[in-house]
C-alpha cells in the first residue's frame, strides 16, 4: 500500500514542469500519425501541438461532427502550418469497423510513424455492453485498440526500416488507476461467456464483472501490459511500444460520474492540455529510445513506475497471456 500511495503521489502532486514542449518538437513535415480520439480532450491538445509543427495528422474516432469543428479549429489556429488533418471513422467498441478504417487509411498513406492509442472510456453506466456484447469499457480500452495496434503492424515495421532509428512508435494511454484500486495482477481471466461461436475451444476473456472503478483499473492495467508485450515482440522491428499516465485531467472521462466525482475531480484534476505534454514525451522524446521499450511514462513527461504487483505480473509472463486472450477474441475482425 505505501509504495502505491508514494507512486500515486508522485504522479499528481507537484510535478515538474515539462521538459519537452513545443520548442522541442522537430518539424513534423512528412511525417504521418495517427490519434484516435484525436478531436477531443488530451487528443485534441496533441493534435494541436503537432500540427503545428506540419504533422500529417489522421484523427480517427465515432464523433465526425466533434472532429470536423476540430479540424476547422486547428486550421483557423495554425494557417501557415504545412501538415494536413484527415478524419476516419472508428468505433472501437464496434471490432467490425476497424479492419475497415484500416484499410482506408493504408489507401491513403504509404507510411505510419507514431500510433497513438489516445481514446478511452471511464466508467460507463453500469451493464453498457460493445456491439460484440462484451463489457464495453474493456472492449474499448482493450480489445479494440489491441486489434487497431496489430492491424498496423505491417506498416509501422516497414516505416522503421527507412525512419530514424527509435522515431517509430506506439502510445498506450493508461492511467495511475491500477496503481489504486486495479485487481491483484493487473488483469483477472476468466472463461469466455460471451462469444458463444468459440465457447467450445475453451477460450477466455478479461473478467467483466468488476464494478465501478476496479473495472477501468483493470482494463489501464491490461494497456501497460500490451505495451510492454508489444515492445517485446516488436523491438527486433525498430518499433518503441510506451504506455503512460497522462495525469490527473479535467477531460470529457469523467461525463459518466457523480456530481460529487465531478467535484472533486474538479478540484484534483488539471488542464487537459497537460496531460498532451506526457504523450508528446513518449511518441516524440529523443530521451526515450529502443533500449528503454516498453517503459511508462508519467506526469508531465518523465519515465517512471508502476506499482511492483503489475511489475510482477508483467516479469511472469501475463503480456504473453494477454496478448493470447486478446488475439482469440478479435482474430475473426482481423
Amino acid at each position: 500500500m505505501g509504495q502505491k500511495f508514494s507512486s500515486f503521489w508522485d504522479q499528481s502532486f507537484f510535478i515538474d514542469p515539462p521538459t519537452f514542449t513545443d520548442k522541442h518538437l522537430p518539424d513534423q513535415t512528412g511525417k504521418v500519425h495517427i490519434i484516435t480520439g484525436g478531436y477531443a480532450g488530451i487528443g485534441y491538445h496533441l493534435s494541436r501541438r503537432l500540427y503545428a509543427r506540419n504533422a500529417t495528422l489522421y484523427l480517427m474516432g465515432r464523433s465526425s461532427s466533434k472532429a470536423s469543428a476540430a479540424i476547422q479549429r486547428l486550421k483557423a489556429e495554425y494557417p501557415s502550418s504545412t501538415g494536413r488533418i484527415e478524419y476516419i471513422y472508428l468505433d472501437l467498441a464496434d471490432l467490425t469497423t476497424i479492419k475497415p478504417a484500416i484499410d482506408h487509411f493504408v489507401s491513403r498513406e504509404e507510411r505510419l510513424d507514431v500510433l497513438v492509442n489516445n481514446a478511452a472510456i471511464m466508467v460507463p453506466p453500469t451493464g453498457s455492453k460493445s456491439v460484440q456484447g462484451y463489457d464495453l469499457q474493456t472492449a474499448t480500452n482493450v480489445y479494440g485498440p489491441f486489434l487497431f495496434t496489430v492491424l498496423l503492424h505491417p506498416l509501422l515495421a516497414h516505416t522503421a526500416r527507412t525512419a530514424e532509428t527509435g522515431t517509430v512508435r506506439i502510445v498506450w494511454c493508461a492511467s495511475h488507476a491500477p496503481d489504486l484500486f486495479g485487481p491483484p495482477g493487473g488483469v483477472t481471466f476468466v472463461p469466455n461467456t460471451v462469444d458463444v461461436e468459440v465457447r467450445g475451444m475453451n477460450m477466455e476473456m478479461i473478467k467483466e464483472d468488476f464494478k465501478g472503478g476496479p473495472s477501468y483499473a483493470q482494463s489501464k492495467a491490461a494497456d501497460i501490459i500490451l505495451a510492454t508485450e508489444t515492445a517485446r515482440r516488436w523491438g527486433e522491428d525498430g518499433i518503441i511500444s510506451t504506455s503512460l499516465n497522462p495525469g490527473n485531467l479535467r477531460t470529457e472521462l469523467v461525463r459518466d460520474r457523480s456530481w460529487f466525482e465531478k467535484l472533486v475531480a474538479g478540484w484534483l484534476n488539471h488542464p487537459a492540455e497537460m496531460g498532451a505534454w506526457t504523450e508528446l514525451y513518449a511518441g516524440w522524446s529523443p530521451e526515450v529510445t529502443l533500449k528503454m521499450n516498453g517503459c511508462y511514462v508519467i506526469p508531465w513527461g518523465r519515465v517512471g513506475r508502476y506499482n511492483e504487483d503489475l511489475e510482477k505480473a508483467v516479469q511472469g509472463g501475463k503480456g504473453e497471456k494477454l496478448w493470447t486472450v486478446c488475439e482469440q477474441i478479435v482474430s475473426r475482425y482481423a
